[in-house]
């Protein structure tokens, strides 16, 4: 059987030009999502414990019977986050992977430094977001650092690395979703 981690492939963040989230809600769909003990305790204290799962030694959205996020919201064809106040990193951080060591190989290619710190950074090819080539300025200099600094714990919200849908509410005027 093909599973999605069958189909995963990690590609070294110097092969990519941009990303934005297409709000395919495809991560939302085909992902499990690990929480960190306070995710956790959030999500049932506003939620109720129900909406999590305990296995192999961690802490999960509970996925609902379609297989997808019970947090996904759906918008036509647009797919949004419900959590946005409370989005695990995990979420976050997807499609991409920030680590202290090159665990998916072509380490020159991976390789970011991040104020003298040496990181290696990856995304998953399955999200349609990725544009591949020659990394912009604005992708390596602004979406990546986002990425890095929530990674690392130095930020939490989320400008470049959440979708760029835009809403008019006559009472409020422009409201961009991922942000509120």
């Amino acid at each position: 059987m093909n599973t999605v981690k069958d189909r995963m492939q990690f590609v070294p963040w110097q092969y990519i030009a941009d990303w934005k989230c297409t709000a395919c809600g495809d991560c939302c769909k085909l992902y499990s999502v690990v929480l960190n003990f306070h995710e956790w305790l959030k999500i049932v204290n506003t939620f109720g414990a129900e909406k999590t799962v305990s296995g192999l030694g961690k802490l999960y959205i509970k996925r609902g019977v379609d297989g997808s996020c019970p947090f996904l919201c759906s918008f036509s064809s647009l797919y949004l986050c419900g959590l946005q106040q409370m989005k695990p990193n995990a979420c976050k951080l997807w499609p991409f992977r920030v680590l202290a060591e090159p665990k998916y190989g072509q380490s020159n290619k991976a390789e970011f430094n991040f104020g003298g710190r040496k990181l290696f950074v990856y995304a998953d090819s399955m999200c349609p977001g990725l544009k591949y080539g020659y990394p912009s300025w604005e992708f390596t200099r602004q979406t990546l650092t986002e990425f890095i600094e929530i990674a690392l714990g130095i930020r939490k919200e989320q400008y470049k690395t959440t979708s760029d849908l835009i809403l008019f509410r006559p009472q409020t005027g422009y409201r961009r979703f991922g942000i509120y």
